[in-house]
């Protein structure tokens, strides 16, 4: 199969920048947008660094169309999208809604626009486990399935099913249009990746998780912790239904998700499927506290932490059943929970300030030395 040319928005993010460094890997050509709004363009070095390529990044917002389409114009070999720009704190979305829903389902609608004024007709979506909501709510969901009903109980999960509709009716409709028009419409197509829990950092220790601000999720939390920039993680809700009483996810390591998104990608481009949804994780659940143990393991200390009410939103337990993406995508999950605590540290402990500064000078000569 030829290689293409894809746009990444939100590429200089924690997995967007790891999707681009296995597009390039893999041959294709990588155009990113970002805003920068919740990333560094420092990122684009350390892609340099590992792949020997410099993408192209333009500094635009999701929700300007016009930025969009002039991106399109101007890197007309654009055959592929594959989408992340968005907000994504499930705490925060209840807060400042409407934010949430501009960016994430109106900045979507503008790219899903640029794209069918300029015929690309590929997409990978970036959505979440989040659209299921409480899958315990129903019988028999847990590992959860992609058939599981959709039930997003909070406002992030709301708009990502929201995008999701989008993207299925647009599909559909483009496929419909072309019918009548005498041709196949099969070059039209979108998947939805339904991904869980992205931990880890890139074993050479130069890329990692940089979050502006307060993170939101738990491993970075963790880590900052670790090094003392927080005194402890509160631990929300000790009261579920679980071994321990904390909530459980399924941790899926950051190189195994990138890899995922390239792998249907690839399966859009050989298979024409219309729109299909897969989820990417491990199958395997862990607790809170599994997690605060795991990587208290990696660091060599039990870190502290204290216990807080649930947060509005929160659900018991979100692991995936990653058969459909196993079988049909030919990907699976190869790293471990270790292995991503691992990884975490080793980019935490050596870039405090993540990519505010420059890596340590012996991982930069490991990496020329292997290249």
């Amino acid at each position: 199969m030829a290689v293409g040319s894809v746009l990444v928005t939100g590429g200089t993010g924690y997995i967007g920048s790891f999707t681009v460094l296995s597009l390039l890997d893999a041959g294709y050509k990588v155009v990113i947008v970002d805003n920068l709004a919740n990333s560094s363009p420092e990122v684009i070095n350390r892609i340099e660094l590992l792949t020997g390529q410099r993408p192209k990044l333009y500094s635009a917002d999701i929700t300007d169309e016009a930025a969009l389409s002039k991106i399109f114009t101007e890197n007309p070999d654009i055959d592929n999208v594959i989408h992340f720009a968005a907000l994504k704190a499930v705490g925060e979305s209840g807060e400042i809604p409407l934010d949430y829903w501009t960016v994430n389902v109106y900045g979507s609608l503008c790219l899903l626009k640029a794209m069918e004024k300029h015929n690309v007709t590929n997409i990978v979506f970036s959505s979440s486990a989040t659209v299921y909501g409480d899958a315990t709510r129903v019988p028999n969901m847990i590992p959860i399935p992609e058939h599981c009903p959709i039930g997003a109980t909070n406002v992030y999960g709301m708009t990502k099913v929201a995008v999701e509709d989008m993207i299925t009716a647009q599909v559909k409709a483009q496929r419909n249009k072309a019918k009548k028009a005498g041709k196949s419409g099969e070059q039209f197509n979108g998947a939805l990746l339904r991904y869980f829990n992205p931990a880890g950092a890139h074993p050479s220790g130069v890329m990692g998780e940089d979050p502006q601000g307060i993170p939101y999720n738990l491993l970075p939390l963790l880590a900052q912790v670790a090094v003392g920039k927080r005194e402890k993680l509160l631990v929300f809700g000790d009261d579920y239904k679980s071994k321990d009483g904390t909530a459980i996810r399924d941790y899926i390591h950051i190189l195994d998700l990138a890899r995922g998104h390239l792998m249907a990608l690839n399966y859009l481009r050989e298979k024409k499927p219309g729109v299909k949804a897969w989820n990417l994780g491990t199958g395997l659940g862990s607790t809170v506290f599994d997690m605060v143990k795991a990587f208290s393991t990696a660091v060599g200390r039990d870190l502290p932490y204290e216990v807080a009410p649930r947060r509005d939103g929160d659900v018991l337990n979100l692991t995936a059943n990653p058969a459909a993406a196993n079988s049909e995508l030919g990907w699976k999950a190869e790293r471990t929970l270790e292995d991503a605590c691992e990884d975490l540290w080793r980019w935490t402990k050596n870039n405090p300030e993540g990519y505010r500064q420059q890596p340590p000078q012996e991982f930069v000569d490991a990496i020329k030395k292997k290249n």
